[in-house]
């Protein structure tokens, strides 16, 4: 990894840091957690109330995406699903109980803060089908084969190796999962530099793909069915959007070998 890429990771890890504290410190204030994200872009008001209302007060406060991953990622009971950057763990809890007792939800998460903060939220809620991991999301430490659905709450644009992301969450996916992701992503004519100019990394903004630049690497890891969704503006020319695609169910000829499977 750069300098660069290290420092931009460093950046990253200390503005979660710090917002996994700011929960736990005011959560022991007489009026409960603050809402570490005032950005009606960004946050836990992109859920609705009656999700919100059936989980601690730190889940809720905690919340920093721009979407709702579990509400497009049709999960059914019994399904294995992993959050890329679990943060508060809002959506691995979500998660949890859509899948109900015989499946699992996974939270991966590299700053330590969040996941003490996660782990504390899984026990308030009473979540006994929940698994949290330290990890990054560009290697991923489960098994391949072993997920039915990647979800993933505006953390892929905080990469600074995209690539690397896709290719492990098509790895840990089994044949025939999917991807259910909100992410940040730009117009297709805005230059990196362009997109820069409209936030910093941190804030999901500077690092955000473009369209089909999102499309080429899924596609490039071996997903199909590729769909982006754009659902709200969080910038000029940068939109909030779903992303769903699938692992396909058999191998996948590649360009340029010879298709053995005929």
């Amino acid at each position: 990894m750069s300098d660069q890429s290290n420092v931009i990771r460093e950046t990253v890890r200390r503005r979660y840091a710090a917002a996994a504290v700011k929960v736990t410190e005011g959560g022991t204030a007489c009026c409960g957690p603050q809402q570490v994200e005032i950005d009606e872009n960004f946050g836990s008001t992109l859920y609705a109330a009656d999700e919100r209302d059936t989980l601690p007060a730190e889940v809720v406060a905690a919340s920093l995406g721009c979407g709702n991953p579990t509400a497009v990622a049709e999960l059914s009971e019994g399904e294995r699903v992993l959050d890329l950057g679990s943060g508060g763990g809002i959506d691995v809890l979500l998660s949890a109980r859509r899948v109900g007792p015989t499946g699992r939800a996974y939270g991966l998460d590299m700053t330590e803060e969040m996941l003490a903060l996660a782990v504390a939220n899984a026990a308030k809620a009473g979540a006994t089908n929940v698994e949290f991991l330290k990890g990054t999301i560009e290697a991923i430490p489960l098994p391949a084969h072993t997920i039915d659905v990647v979800i993933s709450n505006c953390v892929i644009n905080l990469s600074t190796d995209k690539p690397a992301v896709f290719a492990e969450t098509f790895r840990v996916l089994r044949p025939g999962g999917r991807i259910g992701v909100s992410d940040v992503v730009a117009d297709d004519t805005l230059t990196p530099e362009q997109r820069a100019e409209r936030g910093d990394y941190a804030g999901c903004i500077a690092g955000a793909l473009s369209f089909a630049e999102y499309r080429a690497g899924l596609e490039a890891a071996g997903f199909t069915d590729i769909e982006i969704t754009p659902t709200h503006a969080v910038a000029d020319g940068m939109h909030s959007a779903i992303v769903r695609a699938h692992k396909p169910t058999t191998p996948q000829p590649v360009p340029g070998c010879p298709d053995l499977s005929k």
